[in-house]
């Protein structure tokens, strides 16, 4: 039975649902040569779904890390529950009921889960001791509320990227947050987990809490938020209902034009075969991957989660050796246990996770982009050429259009997008002959995904083999001149371009 204590709270909501949460009027940003925000306003109501849109370097991220304390405002106002408020730090935006899940997520991997929500506020008992018991029974109690199965007592270094994603939302939860951030949520999980995490969404919108969603998925958008806020360049474009636009609508305004073609693959000429792979196995994790990769062709790897996609990638760059199989590169087999061993067959490998095993995020632009190619053929009686390598790199940006002030910039201040493109600089820097992209467009907006997909249509039809692999179906559809698709570790089909399909693909993955 619900306490009159719980009624009246919920009347109280019922009686201000709808009422302006959050207010944000006049916001600018600077940093060192560029301005990130310049004008910018957004509301957030009681008890909705308030979904942030734009492209890469729009302003969204700056606007949530201000929101959270993390940055402060160089001008601007900032209203919580009608009161104008400014941020000490984190901690300060915390303790007013303002908690952000970020993209990265930041829980300590050798503590329980437990332990990871209440850090700062384990309950202790009447000598001051932490009373672990008791915390356990809380954290389970905050998960059977949430719908949550894991194990309080689990270490998070076990659980999978979907778990922890569930954990740092009820960490923000136990704060009793009035808002909370949730920055591209969905990125790494399922569609079950992603039905998961909206069920979750959805119980908080009706306990009053505001929720802000930042998103590149359109069908996201549509599905779980109330209203949408578009900025473009570091200013405030509109904000809309949900209900009241089309897909194209929102993608006018977050880019200012039209993008007629988000798959623009090229006619490329399909060459001999430059790799052969037969039986490939990394014992444990995936077995027997046979297939060919010809010149100018575009193999997209197909799977659910955990099916191996990435870990055959590794293998073929010797980043996790292959225990048993075969490679060959123009008909000759060859060794490949190390990455050094991959590149110097002409190999490069983009990795899926930029932030962790792709950008050195406290180095520069310049010396992220020219990390791969300090090599032999760079360096002339024991020094470098650094004048040369410059030239290259920035000749290599310019190419790209990576969007800074110059190429001293650190690369953790860039966009996704931005960060994305310098690390594929950094592989055509060494002239590749086979390219291997695992999620090439994860967590960057559609204008971005555009040129993306652009760049790697034209870098076939100049003869590069690429192996693309992509959660995206509609990715894979779309750049695809043959789909190979896998399913717990093994290959379960490959199909041509011509008949293959989102169903086909389904079926194939769920074999």
């Amino acid at each position: 039975m619900i306490s009159e204590r719980s009624m009246a709270a919920i009347d109280r909501f019922k009686a201000r649902q709808g009422d302006t949460l959050l207010e944000i009027e006049g916001i600018r940003k600077e940093f060192p040569g560029v301005v990130a925000l310049d004008d910018v306003r957004f509301r957030l109501r009681r008890g909705t779904v308030h979904a942030l849109m734009g492209e890469n370097g729009a302003g969204k991220s700056t606007l949530m890390k201000i929101i959270a304390g993390i940055y402060t405002p160089d001008q601007g106002t900032i209203r919580l529950n009608g009161e104008d408020v400014s941020f000490t730090g984190p901690l300060d935006a915390l303790e007013r009921g303002i908690a952000m899940i970020h993209q990265e997520l930041a829980l300590m991997p050798y503590m329980t889960v437990a332990e990871n929500i209440w850090i700062r506020r384990e309950p202790v008992n009447r000598i001051g001791i932490i009373d672990h018991g008791r915390m356990f029974a809380m954290t389970q109690d905050l998960f059977d509320r949430l719908g949550i199965r894991i194990d309080p007592r689990a270490e998070v270094r076990l659980l999978t990227v979907a778990q922890r994603q569930m954990v740092e939302i009820a960490k923000a939860v136990s704060h009793e947050s009035e808002v909370l951030i949730m920055d591209e949520p969905t990125s790494a999980l399922t569609e079950t987990e992603v039905e998961h995490l909206f069920r979750i969404i959805r119980d908080l919108k009706a306990r009053g809490i505001g929720i802000v969603y930042i998103t590149h998925k359109m069908n996201e958008l549509f599905e779980i938020a109330d209203e949408f806020s578009v900025f473009r360049d570091g200013t405030y474009v509109g904000t809309h209902a949900s209900s009241e636009v089309t897909r194209d609508d929102i993608i006018r305004m977050m880019v200012g034009r039209e993008i007629t073609d988000m798959f623009p693959k090229q006619e490329a000429e399909i060459g001999d075969v430059i790799l052969s792979v037969e039986g490939l196995t990394v014992e444990g994790t995936f077995h027997d991957i046979s297939f060919d990769l010809r010149k100018g062709e575009i193999l997209g790897v197909a799977g659910l989660v955990g099916s191996g996609r990435s870990n055959v990638a590794e293998a073929l760059f010797g980043v996790v050796p292959a225990t048993s199989g075969k490679i060959r590169i123009d008909g000759t087999e060859v060794a490949v246990t190390t990455p050094l061993q991959a590149m110097r067959h002409g190999m490069a490998f983009l990795t899926e996770d930029r932030k962790d095993t792709g950008c050195f995020l406290q180095l520069s632009i310049l010396e992220n982009m020219q990390m791969a190619m300090l090599c032999d053929n760079m360096v002339r009686r024991g020094f470098v050429e650094q004048g040369r390598i410059n030239d290259l790199c920035d000749g290599m940006s310019k190419t790209l259009r990576v969007k800074t002030p110059n190429m001293e910039e650190r690369i953790e201040n860039l966009s996704g997008g931005n960060q994305q493109k310098v690390l594929i600089a950094r592989w055509l820097l060494t002239n590749p002959r086979i390219l291997i992209l695992d999620e090439p467009t994860r967590g960057i907006d559609v204008g971005a995904k555009a040129e993306i997909h652009r760049l790697i249509s034209r870098l076939a039809a100049q003869g590069l083999a690429v192996i693309m692999i992509s959660s995206e179906l509609p990715e894979i559809l779309g750049m695809s001149d043959r789909i190979m698709v896998m399913h717990e570790g093994h290959m379960t089909g490959i199909l041509n371009r011509d008949e293959a399909s989102q169903v086909k693909i389904m079926e194939l993955a769920a074999r």
